[in-house]
């Protein structure tokens, strides 16, 4: 008996353990630089949408598109797939947090694909049901590198071509789903696992795999697993089974009569007949199990440990060969002179250590194959003198096209042709911050009251916090400051100038810079003067940032008796108990006293002298987005270091070149030209 009680226990363990769906693991989203109105017919539609597929999702459904006012001016087509092998719970708990992330992610966007390792979500304003897209596109790969790459390059290759055919063979409406187990030796099994969204034709599915497989060399040649991902289909492999394996089931056992006589027993050795091939095979079920939960981990680890470093390849494969990436997001340099007028002068809205900005009234674009043609855009033209621009033309571009968040400024695209190098942005109307907070401009003064101050702070904060957590790179900007915020139509900031940014890998806190760049004012001690950078250097920057938007001073150039520099003229107005006499006198008093307060507080903990005593900014974002979070008291800041400090390292300095989209534009778009250095 005591063995039926454990083989009992373990089936019901067994149960558990294959059937509690885990929670959707989120991998990236693109939203297209395109947006609505709120409360516009298009928004309403596309609420109606997500509302309809998460609906669907609950009916058992793997695979559903539908149309949302089809009979308007302004339709929304989308659409929800789940991974075949996924349970009907799982797929709905996908679709669910998909809509949920989407809506957060893109929250004005027309377009937008959102990917989870169990199901992927779409919607647009154009119909691409039973089509084929390729675009956007990303892959993950496990770092761990294959022993006999050659013999497994073949195995591989031959096994997703029978997969694909398997999955491709489907009728349109059906599953396009397929999975094969390929030994690779007695001890290593190649796992395949391909899918159509099921709209697809057979020849259209079979052209989307066939598409996505060739990409796998490039993106994971030699790797232990890897997959590429389309918005229409997507391939994976790997060598531990990541879907679900069908499990065998238990037989039934026998069924004895009861006996008349009532005083017959089972004997013993019938219990044991029947009991112990019962133990015996469900040991081998929970050895199965543990072994696949143990590689399940060991794949997490790797993809925890290696997702932000080079999981994630999106359009580009590097900086050197930005003249091959997708036709899509390079422009004709012809196309871009005619909008510029020849680059002329009428038509430049801002000018920076890198380059001149120009705004063309119109221009026929499309990014990724999603966008309508006539949008606005800002063009920044890279002196072709200046060898830092090519390198931060590169890195812009590499970097900016990755990363997908509503307080980044957004790339559009890239234009190269012999010395001239040109970057496509969004064009944001209302120009950067700094044209806000050390004008005289009563017009733009009104603009900026205290509303729009603590929106702007806590936009940024979510920004460098997407940067530094959030997204698939640990990015540090390294360049904060009120210039490379730019304040859209509705003054939402979005932070550009990624020039000079730089990527750590998962496991370091912090990198030394072969030359320091920068601006000297937002600059970090640690920084300044050894050549470190990390988070922390950035919340520094973020730290003073807070401080110029809330007084509207400059760090530099701070002419104040008993302070040499606006930290410390900050820091003692707090230690005197006095703080709120340094807000802009502007504000007159129109302000929230907690929140100017805990912005104070805030911005002097972030240019505390050590890095450790700083906070970091997924705990800002938490404070300022909190009534009741209680906050260390702030030490004294760091110094503010001068240009004319003698003392620096022996390392190339940069007042304020650094600027790769400083873009100053008014209101009624007249012509403004933002200083070259301060």
């Amino acid at each position: 008996m005591t063995l039926l009680f454990i083989s009992m226990v373990s089936l019901s363990f067994l149960s558990r353990t294959t059937t509690h769906a885990a929670d959707p693991v989120h991998l990236t989203e693109v939203c297209a630089n395109t947006t609505f109105s709120p409360n516009s017919i298009y928004q309403s539609n596309l609420n109606s949408l997500l509302s309809s597929l998460s609906s669907n999702a609950t009916q058992n459904l793997e695979f559903y598109n539908t149309t949302s006012g089809q009979n308007t001016p302004n339709p929304v087509y989308g659409l929800f797939l789940c991974r075949g092998d996924v349970t009907p719970q799982l797929c709905q708990e996908c679709v669910a947090a998909a809509v949920k992330e989407v809506t957060k992610k893109c929250s004005r966007e027309k377009v937008a694909v959102i990917w989870y390792d169990e199901c992927m979500l779409r919607y647009s304003n154009r119909s691409f049901f039973s089509t084929v897209d390729k675009k956007p596109r990303f892959a993950l790969l496990n770092t761990q590198n294959i022993t006999e790459q050659d013999k497994f390059n073949k195995l591989l290759a031959k096994s997703m071509n029978e997969t694909a055919a398997q999955a491709s063979n489907s009728p349109i409406g059906a599953k396009k789903y397929g999975t094969k187990e390929v030994n690779i030796s007695a001890f290593q099994t190649l796992y395949n696992l391909v899918q159509c969204t099921a709209d697809l034709s057979r020849n259209d599915c079979s052209t989307c795999l066939q598409a996505a497989i060739k990409l796998l060399p490039w993106c994971c040649s030699g790797k232990q697993g890897g997959r590429v991902i389309f918005p229409s289909c997507s391939v994976r492999y790997e060598l531990y089974p990541f879907y679900r394996m069908e499990i065998a089931t238990l037989p039934p056992a026998p069924i004895h009569p009861p006996s008349h006589t009532g005083k017959k027993k089972i004997s013993t050795a019938t219990i044991i007949a029947i009991v112990v091939p019962i133990v015996a095979l469900v040991l081998v079920i929970l050895s199965f199990c543990f072994l696949t939960m143990r590689a399940r981990k060991k794949s997490n680890a790797i993809k925890g440990e290696n997702f932000k470093k080079s999981d994630q390849i999106l359009n580009y494969r590097a900086a050197s060969e930005l003249t091959t990436v997708d036709s899509c997001l390079q422009f004709d340099f012809g196309t871009i002179e005619a909008a510029t007028n020849k680059f002329s002068d009428d038509n430049k809205i801002g000018e920076g250590g890198f380059g001149k900005v120009y705004k063309p009234v119109q221009v026929h674009i499309c990014y990724q194959g999603t966008l309508p043609s006539g949008q606005v855009i800002a063009v920044k033209r890279l002196g072709k003198s200046s060898g830092q621009g090519v390198e931060q033309f590169k890195n812009e571009v590499e970097l900016q096209a990755k990363l997908q968040h509503k307080n980044l400024a957004g790339v559009l695209g890239f234009c190269l042709k012999g010395e001239e190098k040109i970057l496509i942005y969004e064009f944001v109307p209302n120009g950067s911050l700094d044209n806000f907070i050390y004008v005289l401009d009563s017009k733009k003064q009104g603009q900026l009251d205290w509303a729009a101050r603590y929106k702007i702070i806590g936009g940024i904060a979510r920004g460098i916090q997407y940067l530094h957590k959030d997204s698939q790179l640990r990015i540090i900007h390294r360049d904060l400051k009120a210039s490379s915020i730019l304040l859209d139509a509705n003054m939402n900031p979005k932070i550009s100038d990624f020039g000079i940014a730089r990527i750590l890998e998962v496991d370091q806190t912090q990198k030394n810079a072969s030359r320091i760049v920068g601006t000297y004012s937002y600059m970090a001690p640690e920084y300044a003067m050894q050549g470190e950078f990390s988070e922390k250097s950035d919340v520094y920057s973020f730290g003073v940032l807070v401080l110029e938007i809330i007084t509207s001073k400059k760090n530099s150039n701070f002419e104040s008796e008993g302070a040499e520099d606006l930290l410390s003229y900050a820091w003692i107005h707090w230690r005197d108990g006095r703080p709120l006499e340094l807000l802009d006198p502007t504000l007159e008093g129109f302000y929230l006293i907690d929140e100017a307060i805990k912005c104070i507080h805030v911005g002097l903990l972030c240019v505390q002298k050590d890095p450790a005593d700083r906070p970091t900014m997924a705990s800002i974002v938490l404070t300022l987005s909190s009534h009741s979070v209680s906050l260390p008291t702030p030490l004294q800041p760091a110094f503010f270091l001068r240009n004319t400090d003698q003392n620096l390292p022996q390392m190339y300095m940069e007042s304020d070149q650094s600027t790769s989209m400083s873009m100053s534009w008014s209101i009624n778009d007249e012509s403004v030209t933002e200083p070259h250095a301060r």
